[in-house]
């Protein structure tokens, strides 16, 4: 179990479901996910063996929140694991790069678009720019339908330069708000 550290729902109780793989490359990409021996990680045959040892992390007796993330998770997260997860009462917050069809069921979307790739998810709760990013102009996401809209600066050896891109563009286009990565601040993973 672990909080949530960016976004909307940052600060929220999370068991985190990391998925293997992802569908592009992205030369930002912050995220070793290759490899299943992780903390807590294993392969699963079924999506009831995945979702006891996602119950066993789950250690409060609030609302069950488990955020689907990776790579990209709906190349594994389907329609049957949607199920389980929500017949054992888990609350489904999903961090997706938005180019694959969202299940339904999925409780909290995320959607973090990358440039030159072809996105299928036009709403949901968040939309979340990684910025800068070569290819993407915020202002041709504002009119989808989603809630909340964010800038998150890009975490890489230019992050101080990348923060203050990111402020000033917030500052110039309200409709946007500066999300930060504050797990990484905290120490949590």
């Amino acid at each position: 179990m672990t909080l949530q550290g960016e976004g909307a729902m940052a600060g929220t109780a999370v068991v985190l479901l990391r998925f293997e793989g992802c569908n592009l490359n992205c030369s930002f990409c912050d995220t070793d996910f290759t490899g299943t021996d992780g903390r807590g990680g294993g392969v699963f045959k079924t999506a009831a063996e995945l979702v006891d040892a996602v119950d066993r992390k789950w250690t409060s007796s609030s609302p069950v929140n488990v955020l689907c993330t990776g790579g990209e998770p709906l190349l594994q997260l389907d329609q049957t694991l949607v199920k389980e997860l929500k017949s054992r009462h888990f609350r489904i917050l999903l961090e997706t790069n938005g180019t694959i069809p969202v299940p339904s069921g999925i409780d909290w979307v995320c959607v973090s678009p990358k440039a030159n790739t072809a996105r299928v998810q036009n709403n949901g709760d968040e939309l979340k720019i990684v910025w800068p990013q070569d290819g993407i102009n915020p202002g041709d996401y504002e009119e989808l339908e989603f809630r909340n809209f964010w800038i998150q600066p890009r975490f890489d050896s230019n992050y101080e330069s990348n923060l203050q891109t990111s402020i000033e563009y917030c500052l110039a286009n309200p409709k946007w708000r500066l999300s930060f990565q504050t797990h990484r601040f905290i120490g949590i993973p």
